[in-house]
């Protein structure tokens, strides 16, 4: 198994590189967020994952040890693939994709394209208890208390018969501009912004 490649950059586009080894130049598939630490004609050293299939060999690159190991947990998960794991990393940065997972947050989740329900449903039950290193326990605990205080605006806007697709809209943009709204700030700015 090839576990990394150290050579210079001979191409590189947002979703694959090529790197030349001695000669020998390496197809390597990666995700955005790597693709925007590489610098075409520079050396790099790219943590890799080869997945051998009956039609294909195909190479995996990443810019730390830690987004391989977050891909390889996804392509465990029954019915996410490598290009699926590719599209949700180049998505959602390693804590958001961790924090989403950690606090049941599959709406997150679901954005990805390719990513459905019940795969998103299935990443959360199989990795929970995986994607603790990921993050910072700060991180986690704030992003848990901001996931609560959002859950409950959004279930007693429910009960005033607004849509809870409409106000998880504005909720997410209210708390880009304020991680620590309270639930009753929540419900007062999106009432103000339907």
């Amino acid at each position: 198994m090839i576990y990394s490649l150290r050579g210079v950059i001979q191409e590189l586009t947002p979703t694959n590189v090529v790197i030349d080894v001695n000669g020998i130049g390496y197809y390597v598939g990666v995700s955005l967020q790597t693709s925007q630490n590489l610098v075409q004609g520079s050396e790099v050293l790219l943590y890799t994952q080869q997945i051998i299939r009956e039609d294909a060999h195909l190479l995996f690159g990443f810019f730390s040890k830690e987004e391989k190991e977050m891909f390889n947990l996804l392509i465990s998960v029954n019915g996410v693939g490598p290009v699926s794991a590719l599209i949700l990393l180049s998505s959602l940065s390693l804590s958001e994709a961790s924090n989403a997972i950690l606090s049941g947050n599959s709406a997150l989740i679901q954005k990805v394209k390719g990513i459905g329900a019940k795969t998103a449903e299935r990443i959360i039950i199989d990795l929970r208890d995986k994607v603790g290193i990921f993050g910072s326990s700060e991180e986690k605990l704030s992003n848990y208390a901001d996931n609560k205080n959002k859950n409950e605006a959004l279930s007693a806007l429910e009960v005033l018969g607004i849509s809870k697709r409409i106000s998880e809209k504005i909720a997410d943009r209210i708390l880009k501009q304020n991680p620590g709204a309270s639930v009753e700030e929540l419900v007062k700015e999106i009432l103000k912004n339907i």
